[in-house]
């Protein structure tokens, strides 16, 4: 498999079992090595006392296309940190769209940015995620190449 198809691969078995993205109607756009792109729509729940999406909810979209983005190598990987600036209003029925693409990654560490825009494509939030990754854990089991699954009898 290729770096793509192995991105492809930990997105589906990862969307598979992520209830937190699928219950607050998630959609992945794009996925490749190092990078994820999600959206969700603002809904009646999401909104705050002041009718604008509650910061947690944009933190939370940020937060998935992070991981998606730091696991799409197939390792397994956690956030070990992340900040987040809120520069402007979600409101009801607003498509947000998080964009997660990798600054660095050395060893057993990342650093993600994470831009949050809007329908219109304004300027939501700006979201750096810090990762670490689990040595010798992949995130799903990829199929052996065609050559180690051919039988060596024939």
């Amino acid at each position: 498999m290729n770096a793509q198809e192995i991105a492809e691969a930990v997105r589906d078995g990862m969307f598979a079992n992520d209830r937190a993205s699928k219950g607050l109607g998630m959609e992945i756009l794009a996925i490749a090595p190092g990078s994820a792109t999600l959206a969700m729509t603002v809904t009646e729940p999401m909104l705050n006392g002041f009718d604008i999406c509650h910061g947690g909810f944009i933190t939370t979209l940020a937060d998935s296309a992070f991981a998606f983005a730091c696991n799409s190598y197939n390792e397994l990987t956690v956030a070990s940190g992340f900040a987040i600036d809120i520069v402007a209003p979600s409101r009801l029925g607003d498509r947000l769209k998080a964009v997660a693409h990798e600054v660095s990654l050395a060893g057993r560490t990342g650093v993600y940015d994470i831009t949050i825009t809007n329908q219109v494509d304004e300027l939501v939030a700006v979201f750096r995620g810090k990762s670490y990754r689990i040595k010798g854990k992949p995130v799903v089991l990829l199929p052996l190449p065609a050559a180690e699954t051919a039988d060596p009898a024939v």
